[in-house]
């Protein structure tokens, strides 16, 4: 689909408008529908796996591990708050890196199948990561460790849910510990 730019004047200074913006880092297209940023993400990460992958033999899991955590998963995971709400379809890139992430940590082939590796890992799917992010960022704000521009968005409607446990915590670690256990369990079944 082709977007049609436009022109726009301010204070007499005449601004084009863009197909994407990049803010933070994150890559805003002009749908909204974060197509642009999912796709440069995937392609760094994919990068990162496949020079990873010529040395893997060399490296021991917990090094690997620690070198796909620090190079692929705080790329999937940066700002994914952004991501919430868009169809599993258009997040499945992420989850393609997810899956080769552990296939390389792991040391299986390209078609072998990654669900018992990423349970291994203790790593949670894609959707479940910015589920994570948002229930974090909630439990924060509710708390008052969220700045004020993200506590001011929120108004509390109920006390109850699934991770009523989880939000009973009395510190973000523990919060963290049982959120993940929930998620864990909500998308891998009790193990």
């Amino acid at each position: 689909m082709s977007i049609t730019l436009h022109h726009f004047v301010v204070d007499q200074q005449t601004i084009a408008s863009t197909e994407k913006v990049r803010n933070l880092g994150v890559d805003f297209d002009s749908e909204m529908n974060m197509r642009a940023h999912i796709a440069k993400t995937a392609q760094t990460c994919f990068y990162h796996l496949r020079r990873l992958h010529q040395i893997r033999r060399l490296l021991g899991r917990d090094v690997a591990c620690t070198v796909v955590t620090a190079l692929v998963l705080s790329r999937i995971d940066y700002c994914n708050a952004v991501l919430s709400g868009l169809p599993q379809s258009t997040i499945a890139p992420l989850q393609r890196v997810l899956n080769a992430a552990a296939r390389v940590v792991c040391g299986l082939r390209p078609r072998d199948h990654v669900t018992d590796a990423l349970i291994r890992l203790h790593w949670l799917p894609v959707a479940a990561r910015i589920e994570f992010k948002l229930c974090l960022l909630v439990y924060q704000a509710i708390n008052g460790l969220a700045p004020s521009h993200i506590t001011d968005m929120l108004q509390l409607v109920s006390t109850f849910g699934p991770p009523s446990h989880a939000k009973k915590a009395d510190t973000v670690k523990t919060f963290k510990k049982r959120l993940k256990t929930f998620l864990f369990c909500k998308h891998y079944g009790d193990i």
